[in-house]
């Protein structure tokens, strides 16, 4: 039988940045597009057999907010976000597949935990410095990263610590928490682990008007994240990839 690849679950209503996510993802994990598969959670309910067909997920942003009153959600958000929460909860039950939520999808899996998601811990679009926490050197993914090192973000909510049950990996002043793992399967990042930063730029002009930064400052936004060195975060990806890849499928 041929072992299950890994899939990136689409989480964005523009199709064209779910597609460029997409490859960065890809990209940065240095799979081909026969080891990544695709999935539109906003067109596309998870599939019942998900689970047995994926050894490991890769949800990335949206600009969809889950602290955002359930009573201003459209009935596509509620049904994403419970099939998000499907995925979490079986990774962190431990008994079969790994996952990575990034950037929004971090606060699904605090929800899921238990943990509280607010609009208090916001950051600007843009490179962040990042300092991980000294449980992070033992972790099998951020324990070859730098102590400190820089990543590229660009959210409206955050949470003040970790859920329970989580062990926190790294963290920032602006962001409380910027990472965390379940168990040895289920992680969490604040910040964007995929982009370039060419390929962020990219994204920012898609949500120019979207208020995550002043629409007339996108020239000067853009010139500060070209200038910035991303390095480190992708590497979490590749580990990700060599840890929860099947053999066979490499």
């Amino acid at each position: 039988m041929t072992p299950a690849p890994l899939l990136y679950v689409c989480v964005r209503p523009q199709q064209g940045a779910a597609a460029a996510e997409y490859e960065s993802f890809r990209t940065a994990m240095r799979l081909d597009p026969s080891q990544l598969g695709h999935h539109d959670l906003v067109r596309e309910p998870l599939p019942g057999d998900v689970f047995e067909r994926y050894s490991g997920f890769l949800v990335g942003g949206s600009p969809f907010n889950l602290a955002d009153p359930e009573s201003t959600k459209t009935d596509v958000q509620r049904r994403l976000e419970a099939d998000l929460e499907r995925i979490a909860r079986r990774v962190a039950a431990g008994d079969g597949p790994a996952a990575m939520f990034t950037c929004y999808g971090i606060g699904v899996v605090t929800r899921m935990l238990g943990g509280e998601v607010s609009r208090a811990y916001p950051e600007d679009t843009g490179p962040v410095a990042i300092e991980l926490t000294p449980a992070a050197a033992s972790d099998p993914l951020f324990g070859g990263l730098a102590n400190r090192f820089t990543a590229l973000t660009a959210h409206k909510e955050g949470t003040a610590a970790p859920p329970a049950g989580a062990t926190l990996l790294a963290f920032n002043e602006g962001c409380p928490v910027q990472a965390y793992v379940v168990g040895d399967r289920l992680y969490a990042t604040q910040f964007h682990p995929e982009p370039t930063t060419r390929a962020f730029t990219e994204r920012m002009a898609v949500y120019r008007d979207d208020g995550y930064f002043e629409a007339n400052d996108y020239d000067v936004v853009a010139s500060r994240v070209l200038a910035a060195s991303v390095t480190q975060p992708s590497r979490l990806l590749e580990a990700f990839a060599r840890r929860f890849r099947p053999a066979e499928a490499a």
